[in-house]
């Protein structure tokens, strides 16, 4: 598969709706390809973690405890990519999952799923696959008891107009939960400092306090806020450079060469400023007031 130079600078530094939709439609089988599963997450790795799909099955599974999913009905997981997190969800909560994901291509890659197609359209008890933008959502005033964006809000731009949306949609006392990469308070000239990671990091570069007072401003009390970035970053890099081979046999089976070298240089700066403390992960649990 080719990568138009074009396409991956307007997407680097436009970072449109539009150019989001095109990084996933030429990127997402890195992900795909490189762990073996259908989670588009970094992950969460811990002393029992032994590969990728563990560490996204387990950033999922804690998330999903944040969001207090036993106690919900209608859940809305926004940017929902494959739809794998919510069939995971649903096997364990018997709640109504709406997937909403700008990228209509990656909806229709779901379905191929089983564990996506076995629960899709069964009445309120299934998942739901919507096609629409995070700021802009078809859905009526105080209809969901969760709001759910899984290492997507990174791309919602702006920021304000999805948590606009989120409160409008949420019922009284409905919960908002956020899991992104975010940048270090103390970081200046962050751009200087991410280095290569500042072309191939192809999202928003917000930081957790940014996102926090947004929370605030938009009528929102947070309950809980982790930061995780030593369980996320490092550990990825570490398992990409001890199986570097396995995986780059499988990356050029549909990628050119350069785009798993400049994978593997990204890898290695994401570890550096994880350890530097200039990125975080920041996972977070807010209320309607």
């Amino acid at each position: 598969m080719g990568i138009d130079p074009l396409d991956a600078f307007l997407w680097t530094f436009r970072r449109s709706e539009k150019d989001v939709i095109k990084l996933y439609d030429a990127l997402s089988d890195v992900m795909t390809l490189a762990t073996g599963g259908h989670m588009i997450n970094f992950g969460l790795w811990d002393d029992t973690t032994k590969d990728p799909v563990a560490a996204q099955q387990n950033l999922c599974d804690i998330f999903a405890e944040m969001a207090a999913l036993e106690d919900s009905q209608v859940i809305l997981d926004v940017g929902c990519g494959y739809a794998a997190p919510a069939a995971r969800w649903h096997n364990c909560y018997a709640s109504e999952f709406v997937c909403v994901n700008i990228n209509l291509g990656q909806l229709q890659d779901a379905i191929k799923n089983p564990d996506v197609e076995s629960i899709c359209d069964t009445g309120g008890s299934g998942i739901r696959l919507v096609n629409a933008t995070a700021t802009k959502m078809p859905f009526a005033d105080s209809s969901a008891d969760r709001v759910l964006a899984f290492e997507s809000p990174q791309h919602f731009r702006p920021l304000e107009s999805f948590l606009a949306e989120a409160r409008r949609i949420l019922k009284h006392g409905g919960m908002l939960v956020l899991a992104l990469p975010t940048l270090s308070e103390a970081v200046s000239s962050p751009l200087v400092k991410l280095g290569l990671l500042a072309m191939t990091w192809s999202s928003e570069h917000y930081s957790s306090g940014y996102v926090l007072s947004l929370l605030k401003e938009n009528g929102f009390d947070i309950l809980e806020r982790r930061s995780i970035g030593s369980q996320v970053y490092r550990p990825l890099a570490d398992y990409y450079a001890q199986n570097r081979t396995d995986i780059r046999r499988r990356l050029l089976s549909t990628y050119p060469g350069y785009v798993e070298t400049i994978l593997d240089r990204s890898m290695q700066k994401m570890a550096q400023v994880s350890d530097d403390s200039i990125v975080e992960y920041a996972m977070i649990s807010c209320k309607k007031v």
